[in-house]
């Protein structure tokens, strides 16, 4: 019996890396022997024991092979027979395939090292194609780490999606690796990598649909709407934004697929056609709540928002309404956030003053600020409360001095 550390943890201290997480692999053992050794089992699909004191994995050596359809559809034999090779063969990209022995001697049958000197993204083997959640993780380690991916695995993507295998895909699934890739440094990467292999079309339909579409120039020099909506990404994960706002970033444009690009520059244009196209994607890949909300936010509201000096005091109003601003006024802030994303998120607008966000935020608090209660109190026609609550937000809203945010429209 003897253990491995394997994968990640292997690969991003070679990288120089912080290791967050150890994974090991155990060749010559049996579950019985794991658990006389005090190891508690926890795997549900094959052997996986945590340490006794140290808590962390560690996995029988196994092998796999492909009896049906999607990531669940295989055989797991895990015996004292498998070797630590037959283990990293299964494995999904070279330079996870590296195991460190108790010496720390390096095991690289597949040249992981020279990958990661390479800064290429490699399958290990043909097996590759039997699981199509690689597809998704190979995207998201492009995202990660910036690497290119090799020819033959590109076209091993490829043959996957013709084959139809991301169709089987569980929607919690591509959810958790999409909100791994979204974290990441350049979250564009991971897009475009499913774009390349088709995967994106498949997944992501509505998005996929973006690039070839035309934007005005004197409002966007990129010109494309993919490559727009990618830069959008990009500067909201540069400024660290949470999920959330990543996610909205994504989605904030899925309308320009649908609508003529002469109605683009209108409120009512490419807003509401795309708010259903946020909601199926949203519900296709089992986003949660607070990302979908903000999505359709974003994509319904942020042209006005970026017209915010031309809106009168009610039609501010009217817009913290419909993003039940004064109710959850963090969200509102969310929302703007991935506004300004989309205002930088063009070629020479990266460092561009956006007045939108503070003035927005004056008006949200000056009628947050209104004593409802009070006002109820002294009303002796119960019926007017909410009018005049709502003229008396109007009217803070209209005491905030706008030419404070836009000087030149004063």
């Amino acid at each position: 019996m003897k253990s491995y550390i394997v994968g990640g943890a292997v690969r991003d201290q070679l990288l120089g890396l912080p290791v967050k997480d150890r994974d090991h692999v155990v060749v010559g053992a049996t579950p019985e022997k794991m658990l006389e050794q005090g190891y508690r089992p926890v795997g549900k699909d094959f052997p996986v024991f945590l340490h006794p004191e140290t808590q962390e994995e560690y996995a029988l050596a196994r092998t796999e092979r492909k009896s049906g359809r999607g990531y669940k559809g295989f055989t797991v034999y895990a015996a004292p027979d498998v070797t630590l090779e037959d283990d990293l063969a299964r494995r999904d990209l070279t330079i996870n395939a590296i195991a460190e022995d108790e010496e720390g001697e390096l095991i690289d049958p597949y040249d992981g090292q020279g990958d990661l000197a390479r800064r290429l993204l490699r399958h290990v083997g043909p097996a590759f194609v039997e699981d199509p959640v690689r597809i998704l993780r190979l995207a998201r380690f492009a995202a990660r780490f910036g690497f290119a991916v090799a020819t033959e695995t590109m076209a091993l993507c490829r043959e996957m999606v013709t084959l139809g295998e991301v169709d089987h895909l569980v929607a919690e699934r591509v959810w958790a690796e999409l909100a791994k890739g979204l974290m990441e440094a350049q979250p564009s990467r991971m897009f475009l990598v499913l774009r390349e292999c088709g995967a994106l079309a498949r997944l992501m339909p509505e998005l996929d649909a973006l690039w070839g579409v035309p934007q005005p120039a004197q409002h966007h020099p990129e010109i494309d709407t993919g490559d727009h909506v990618m830069r959008v990404l990009d500067y909201a994960a540069s400024q660290g934004w949470p999920l959330e706002v990543r996610f909205a970033a994504l989605c904030h444009d899925l309308g320009k697929g649908l609508t003529p690009e002469a109605d683009w520059p209108r409120h009512i244009g490419h807003e509401q056609g795309g708010v259903p196209l946020v909601t199926a994607l949203a519900e296709r890949v089992k986003a949660p709540n607070d990302c979908r909300e903000l999505a359709v936010l974003a994509c319904r509201e942020h042209l006005l928002v970026h017209r915010a000096s031309e809106l009168r005091p009610g039609t501010v109003m009217e817009l913290l309404g419909r993003c039940d601003a004064l109710r959850k006024p963090d969200r509102f802030a969310l929302l703007l956030n991935a506004c300004l994303a989309d205002a930088r998120g063009r070629l020479g607008f990266e460092g561009k003053a956006y007045p939108s966000i503070d003035y927005l935020l004056a008006c949200r608090d000056a009628a947050r600020a209104v004593d409802a209660g009070a006002i109820a109190a002294r009303l002796e026609d119960k019926s007017r409360i909410a009018e005049v609550v709502l003229q008396a937000r109007v009217e803070a809203i209209a005491a905030v001095d706008k030419s404070r945010y836009f000087p030149q429209s004063a």
